[in-house]
């Protein structure tokens, strides 16, 4: 047998990763982004925050397991880290633009914002897929996770300001927050405990915005 069909024949499969705890974690993580998309086109941009703010809890949740998996194959962890970037664009760019778009009621004055967050953050994972952190507790710029982070503490005072005005604002911020997700500064990397103090912001920011807002 030649060395080419030697190294097709021990080529897994794509079944074969969903074997991998940490990658159903990172599709777990997906589900919640694609739930927050489509209760954005339903203008329930509350529960849509909820979901997102999930997404993130399992983003960082599945590097944990990952980290903690010590029969991990290297094909594991490449397919791994090209999932998870993959999902991100979804979490932290296709979720900002869209949740942008409809806040704003699709109005064509908020295009360019949905395509420069879309763009930052295509720009950031490509940046990150080849050069990696600075440091294992170093980003260079400000991860894309705190965006909605950020946005979903802000909109608690949406029921505050009208929403003509108040789409301006999230207008405001999220193009505010691109230079500090591309600019050449250092961020640390919160892990960790810091996961249990994301865990109970998710689960607080969960109760206000399914019951309260």
């Amino acid at each position: 047998m030649t060395s080419s069909a030697l190294k097709e024949k021990s080529r897994p499969t794509m079944f074969y990763f969903l074997k991998d705890p940490s990658n159903i974690c990172s599709l777990a993580g997906l589900l919640s982004s694609v739930t927050g998309i489509y209760l954005c086109i339903l203008g329930k941009h509350n529960f849509s925050l909820i979901a997102v703010l999930w997404a993130v809890v399992f983003d960082w949740l599945d590097g944990i397991i990952a980290r903690n998996l010590k029969s991990r194959t290297d094909s594991h962890k490449a397919v791994g880290a090209q999932l998870d970037s993959l999902i991100d664009i979804v979490s932290f760019g296709v979720f900002p633009a869209l949740f942008l778009l409809s806040y704003g009621n699709f109005s064509l004055l908020y295009l360019p914002g949905a395509f420069l967050i879309l763009s930052a953050a295509a720009l950031r994972l490509s940046y990150f897929n080849v050069f990696g952190m600075i440091d294992k507790h170093t980003y260079e710029g400000l991860a894309l996770d705190n965006n909605v982070i950020i946005l979903s503490f802000i909109f608690i005072f949406s029921k505050l300001i009208p929403q003509n005005i108040f789409s301006i604002i999230i207008y405001a911020l999220l193009i505010l927050l691109l230079p500090l997700n591309l600019a050449p500064i250092k961020t640390h990397k919160f892990g960790g405990k810091w996961f249990y103090v994301l865990f109970a912001y998710t689960a607080i920011m969960t109760v206000h915005y399914a019951v309260f807002h």
